[in-house]
């Protein structure tokens, strides 16, 4: 019998990763770049599974819209935090904004404090080749601008070597212009 385990009379195979279902039972999926056809796509997966975590994060609500044929623009709610409050990063292909406000040194007393100062950090994970154009806040919003690179068809021609100790002999053909009529 092959390796892996039976599920409704199918067999499971052991390519596939488990994973922890909220009830507690083991819950599968197929990996797609698991074929042999697909080679140096791993990286890739790492990148869908660290998007995955981050997607959970719920604060600050943010939007994502297109500016342009090649520009996209992520705005986050970031009411009160002012600019020396963030901070925008790329690292590893990663857009990271995190924010953290001043401690309050002032003698307030708060009757009822319901805006919070809290800290966060939200994450995107960028494609390959996405620049970060700037950023920029207004009226609570901030602004970051990305560009999409335009692809460019790339075709290269691979040299074949020939790697045979022997060297064959080149055959040539004569041709007398009197014969061929």
């Amino acid at each position: 019998m092959p390796h892996g385990r039976v599920m409704a009379g199918r067999q499971k195979p052991e390519k596939w990763v488990s994973l922890l279902g909220g009830d507690g039972e083991k819950m599968t999926r197929v990996s797609v770049f698991s074929s042999p056809l697909l080679l140096g796509f791993e990286h890739i997966e790492r990148v869908l599974d660290r998007a995955n975590k981050t997607a959970a994060e719920g604060y600050p609500p943010y939007n994502i819209e297109q500016t342009g044929e090649h520009r996209l623009r992520i705005t986050l709610a970031v009411a009160g935090f002012g600019d020396e409050d963030l901070s925008v990063n790329v690292e590893d292909n990663q857009l990271v904004i995190r924010g953290k406000q001043q401690e309050d040194t002032s003698n307030r007393i708060y009757i009822h404090r319901g805006i919070a100062s809290r800290q966060f950090t939200r994450s995107f994970v960028l494609a390959e080749g996405i620049e970060v154009r700037g950023a920029a806040i207004t009226n609570g919003l901030l602004h970051i601008d990305l560009e999409r690179p335009v692809p460019q068809p790339k075709v290269t021609q691979v040299q074949i070597k020939n790697l045979n100790t022997k060297a064959r002999p080149t055959k040539t053909i004569d041709v007398n212009p009197s014969e061929q009529n």
